[in-house]
Order: structure tokens, then C-alpha cells, then sequence
């Protein structure tokens, strides 16, 4: 099956590094038109920005911080003002921020990983809904995590409940906005080797490979593969309001 996805508009929060990264080149390689957001590493953004036109891909750079309230709205307005139409938002921007002990955990801190990985998300697709409207409807893919379901590794916890938060408002997501003939789903990946986890020990990055079926960590590109099946109308378009889980088999809901 042929997906889809050529000429559609397509944002992609996130996209300077990891998962984000992947997932842009992948639509670009699908000859989708792709915005692709990022906030402080812009060296890293440039080269994929790069990568996808030496391609023949169609990109466009958008900065913002999504932690400040509105930014996610504007980077939205700039996308479709680039692209020319919005088909696809793909809500990829996350951090954990800090690792925290339970005991340690601040007012703070909740904040600022709340502001970026659930407001920010809110926000963007609030903005986002009347674009694909005009489109005759669109989809949503939200990145969730493993840590929504098992939460979250030692000093993770608020990520954690973040992430959880995701799950369920992309449900809430898929059966608010059906009958505008919009899909709302959620990947969850469990321990995938890019930038995020810089700061993971090893021995904890060794205790989840032994944990996986599969014995080894992912890759992003594992994960692109999935978002752009969940983006399609030709494959996925009867699926909505679904978390699929790409952990190697760590964890099977």
C-alpha cells in the first residue's frame, strides 16, 4: 500500500533531534510538504533542513519555545502560513526537563514539564483544528511514552505523568474531534537511543535492553515508520484514539 502523504502540509513540533528529526525526513521523503519546528538547537535543525533537501524534499525552519504560553499557537499560524495548508500535526516536542527524586520534586518543575509536554500540546492543536478543517479533516499524532504506562524511570515522575496525561487526552482527542473527521492517536516509544537520553546512566540503558524481547534499545527511525502509517488516510484512516506501543517488547499493554 502506497501511503497518502505527497503534497500534504505537515508539522512536525520538535524536529531538530531524535525521533523529531526522523520523523520530518521521513515525510519530506514522502513527498509531503514539512514545517519543521524546533526551539534551541538550531545547528541541529539547519542539518536536517539539509538532509531533506538534498533530497528534492520541501522544508521550512519555525523557532519557538512551547514551554511560553502562545508560542505553540503562533508556530501553528507560521506552519500553515509556509505550507499553504495543514493536513498532519505531529505534537513531537518533549522534555523531562530535570530528574528529580520524588522527594525533591517542586512546584517548579511541574510547571515547566506540564507548560511543554501536555499545554503545549493542547494549545497547537486547538490551533491547528480549523486548518484541517478546511482541509476536509486530518490527523493528530501525539508522542506519548512507555512512561505513561509504567512511570517513568528514577527521577522521572511528573515526565511520567505528562506522558500519561498525553494518552488520554489523545483519546479525548480522537472522540472530540471524529465527527469533524479528524484522528487523534498516540505512539508510545519506550527507550530510544537519541539526544534525550544523553543523561541516561548506562546501567540503566543496559537494564532495559536485557528487559526487551527483542535485546536491543530503538532507533528513531523505528519510530517514524509508525507516525507516518498513523498520519494516513490510505493506511490508518479507520484508526483513531489508539496509543501504539514501539518498545522491543518492554512493555506489552
Amino acid at each position: 500500500m502506497q501511503l497518502d502523504l505527497a503534497g500534504k502540509g505537515v508539522l512536525v513540533t520538535g524536529a531538530s533531534t531524535g525521533i523529531g528529526a526522523a520523523v520530518a525526513k521521513a515525510f519530506a521523503a514522502e513527498g509531503a510538504l514539512v514545517a519543521a519546528h524546533y526551539n534551541s538547537s538550531e545547528a541541529e535543525a539547519r542539518a536536517v533542513e539539509s538532509a531533506i533537501k538534498a533530497t528534492g524534499g520541501k522544508v521550512w525552519l519555525i523557532r519557538g519555545d512551547l514551554g511560553k504560553e502562545g508560542e505553540a499557537k503562533r508556530v501553528v499560524e507560521e506552519a500553515v502560513t509556509l505550507l499553504g495548508r495543514l493536513d498532519v500535526l505531529v505534537n513531537n516536542a518533549g522534555s523531562l526537563i530535570a530528574r528529580k527524586p520524588f522527594l525533591e520534586l517542586d512546584r517548579d518543575l511541574y510547571d515547566k514539564v506540564l507548560n511543554l509536554n501536555v499545554a503545549a500540546v493542547i494549545e497547537g492543536t486547538q490551533a491547528a483544528i480549523p486548518h484541517l478543517e478546511k482541509q476536509g479533516g486530518g490527523a493528530i499524532v501525539n508522542l506519548g511514552s512507555i512512561a505513561g504506562n509504567n512511570g517513568g524511570a528514577p527521577g522521572s515522575a511528573i515526565y511520567a505523568a505528562a506522558k500519561s496525561a498525553i494518552h488520554n487526552l489523545t483519546r479525548h482527542m480522537a472522540t472530540d474531534l471524529g465527527a469533524k473527521n479528524i484522528r487523534a492517536n498516540a505512539i508510545a516509544p519506550g527507550v530510544i537511543t537519541t539526544p534525550f537520553h544523553a543523561s541516561t546512566p548506562p546501567e540503566r540503558l543496559e537494564f532495559v535492553r536485557q528487559s526487551t524481547v527483542l535485546g536491543r534499545l530503538g532507533a528513531a527511525e523505528e519510530c517514524a515508520g509508525a507516525v507516518l502509517f498513523l498520519a494516513s488516510d490510505a493506511a490508518a484512516g479507520y484508526i483513531t484514539g489508539q496509543i501504539l506501543h514501539i518498545n522491543g517488547g518492554q512493555l506489552m499493554p
